[in-house]
């Protein structure tokens, strides 16, 4: 169906880069990424909750890598792996080129906290020589001293500023694969902050929602900072911030973008709010229906309407949709198919919606 003109959001154009075989920037589409929390040294917990995360649709996943120890590990992940993989590195440069030596795809760095400039030139160096991109990451929490002394306190000017130090070491190293985050746990700050950037450079920009809370309230947090910028086209790749599941992170990012039709993937589920209108359970159906249909990657439209007042809309404008009446009614394809008793609904939508998948992957 044809974007109507008040649907459409003309991004911000930026410079691509390639972290492992997805393509950040450009004309490519938001990716969506998550860190994992397990210990990296635990390689058969941080190898499953990639796989996890892989399962959940991510596209890239980050590792905290701290020691050389964890390095060593890293190349272990990286070896039982498919998903492109992050390194977040912090002040050891050896770390880093050791981790550049053993696959990884992006190195998270700040240049800045690398040290000497012999050092920093040893990490970019590396980092072209095996066409890995640098991501720089600027926190609220962690700006500089002096940055903290001239603004008195974390401010969308001190994160622009920190961001552009970084950015002047590696353009004098003339290195320009890289991309950024100017994250804060407050959502104003850090939408002034990204729209600041976002004109003074070229770059892809990361986004994010810092420390953003648990799964509730850092959902509804994430969605409201990263959906102001998205919509102004700003972002080339999220990550949603939870003390929670990062499987979580993942499903939270698509919603986002779904909503804002920036990228379709897996199951759009429209459901009412239930009312006294309602002919069958609609929460129940709904939360049954948000398990059984989880792993499905490919987008579809699925409206779970309670009654006959709003139900034949929305279900005509789904790829699947049901009303409830007297009797229930399927529509498939914006057409009535078939009734469905209360008893059956969920085993039945369930059939239907993987019908419809199998179809369309099989043309």
């Amino acid at each position: 169906m044809h974007k109507p003109e008040y649907q459409t959001i003309r991004r911000r154009k930026s410079r691509q880069i390639m972290v492992g075989n997805v393509p950040v920037g450009g004309d490519a589409p938001v990716s969506v990424q998550s860190m994992t929390n397990t210990e990296t040294t635990d390689v058969d917990a941080t190898v499953a909750q990639i796989e996890a995360l892989e399962r959940a649709g991510a596209d890239m996943v980050r590792v905290s890598v701290p020691s050389m120890e964890a390095a060593e590990a890293f190349g272990e992940i990286r070896r039982r792996v498919n998903l492109p993989l992050i390194s977040d590195i912090h002040f050891d440069y050896k770390i880093a080129l050791r981790v550049a030596e053993l696959g990884v795809d992006c190195l998270r760095i700040n240049p800045g906290n690398i040290g000497r400039e012999d050092r920093v030139r040893a990490v970019v160096n590396a980092a072209r020589d095996k066409g890995i991109p640098i991501r720089i990451g600027v926190n609220a929490g962690s700006l500089e001293k002096d940055l903290q002394k001239k603004y008195g306190e974390p401010t969308p000017e001190a994160l622009v500023e920190s961001a552009l130090r970084h950015i002047d070491i590696l353009d004098r190293l003339d290195f320009q694969d890289f991309k950024i985050s100017l994250k804060a746990s407050d959502v104003f700050m850090t939408v002034a902050a990204y729209r600041q950037l976002a004109s003074q450079i070229e770059q892809p920009l990361h986004l994010g929602i810092t420390e953003a809370g648990g799964a509730r309230a850092g959902a509804v947090k994430s969605a409201i900072g990263l959906g102001m910028l998205l919509a102004e086209g700003i972002g080339d790749t999220i990550r949603v911030s939870l003390a929670a599941d990062p499987v979580q992170e993942i499903k939270v990012g698509f919603d986002i973008l779904k909503s804002l039709h920036v990228r379709a993937k897996g199951i759009n589920l429209i459901a009412c709010p239930s009312c006294s209108r309602q002919c069958f359970d609609v929460v129940s159906t709904t939360n049954a229906l948000d398990e059984r249909l989880e792993d499905i990657l490919e987008p579809l439209n699925v409206a779970v309407i309670g009654c006959v007042v709003n139900g034949p809309g929305e279900a005509r404008e789904a790829d699947i949709g049901l009303t409830g009446g007297e009797p229930n009614l399927l529509y498939v394809g914006g057409k009535p198919d078939h009734k469905v008793s209360d008893a059956e609904l969920v085993d039945e939508l369930e059939r239907v919606v993987r019908a419809e998948v199998a179809r369309r992957q099989d043309g």
